[in-house]
């Protein structure tokens, strides 16, 4: 059973790649943008993952394994935590906090949460006169299980209840992820796959409801053995939007500093139609090791919309 859910795992994954790889990556903008609900389910967490592109899927070896692969929250023999702050655009702000813990041997449970704050706006009555303000936001509560299934291969879901809010309106919806992650030659070669946000919105600001953002994501890490780097490629797929390519390296010669560098092809979606910004889907990197904690930062500039930074705190407890 173990060698074909392997088999099926890298068949796959490669078959993400061969129809990620076709010409378009710079098409006109899809017709089913804006058809999927919850739209903060698509933003990455955590600055290692993001300043490597936000390609982790087949990576997964850290606590942010929660968001792109839960299979990969097994990588640890002890409680563990992750905290993260996202400073977004406009005023917009995110933050991440999670839990990982060893039930018994081969088996990992974690709780999480994660938040969007879209800010404050100004609210006007129609004939455009000031009455006030109002602000929104996203929270989504989740809980992960990782199983190892032998030393290479490890399965993972995670179960999530979402809950939006703008000024007097409410949204809620609930959505499941699985992945599963093959490692091999001592981890220096992973492989990873995962449906995300399958699922269904429960109730919406209207009567009318929309699909959640499922995403089918695919990816690759190496870390060869002449160099002292990581290389990871991810292929993403979501329901509402074209195809998105994203790689990324970390580079950790130098010990308990590391350096990343991405790129993620949804940046193109950041320029406006007159914009020459040729920066927008890059992203950088660096981390430091700090006793039994690791403290990242990531920075993505993104065109027309401005800069993001995120900062993210893992370790052990």
């Amino acid at each position: 059973m173990k060698r074909y859910i392997i088999k099926a795992t890298f068949i796959v994954t490669v078959l993400l790649f061969v129809l990620g790889s076709q010409p378009g990556w710079a098409k006109d903008i899809n017709s089913k943008v804006g058809t999927s609900s919850f739209p903060f389910l698509k933003i990455n967490i955590g600055a290692r993952a993001v300043g490597m592109g936000g390609a982790f899927t087949g990576l997964a070896n850290d606590e942010s394994a929660l968001y792109y692969n839960p299979a990969g929250i097994s990588s640890y023999e002890e409680d563990r935590f992750i905290l993260g702050y996202h400073n977004y655009f406009v005023d917009m702000q995110s933050g991440f906090l999670g839990y990982i813990h060893p039930v018994r041997e081969g088996m990992f449970l974690s709780g999480w949460i994660s938040y969007l704050n879209y800010g404050e706006f100004i609210q006007t009555d129609s004939f455009g006169t000031i009455t006030g303000t109002f602000g929104g936001g996203d929270l989504l509560a989740a809980v992960s299980l990782s199983v190892k299934q032998g030393y290479n291969l490890t399965l993972g879901g995670t179960v999530k209840l979402i809950y939006e809010r703008i000024q007097d309106f409410s949204a809620t919806g609930f959505a499941v992820d699985l992945g599963v992650k093959y490692s091999a030659n001592r981890d220096r070669l992973g492989l990873g796959m995962m449906i995300q946000n399958l699922g269904k919105q429960l109730s919406a600001f209207d009567e009318e409801k929309y699909r959640l953002p499922l995403t089918l994501r695919g990816g690759v890490s190496l870390r060869p053995r002449a160099f002292p780097l990581i290389l990871a490629t991810d292929l993403i797929i979501p329901v509402d939007n074209d195809a998105v390519l994203a790689i990324g390296t970390e580079y950790y010669e130098f010990k308990p500093f590391y350096a990343r560098i991405g790129w993620n092809s949804f940046g193109s979606n950041f320029r406006g139609a007159d914009s020459d910004d040729s920066w927008a889907g890059l992203s950088l990197g660096v981390g430091f090791d700090i006793k039994k904690m690791h403290l990242s930062y990531a920075f993505s500039p993104s065109a027309d919309l401005g800069e993001s930074h995120r900062v993210t705190l893992t370790g052990g407890l």
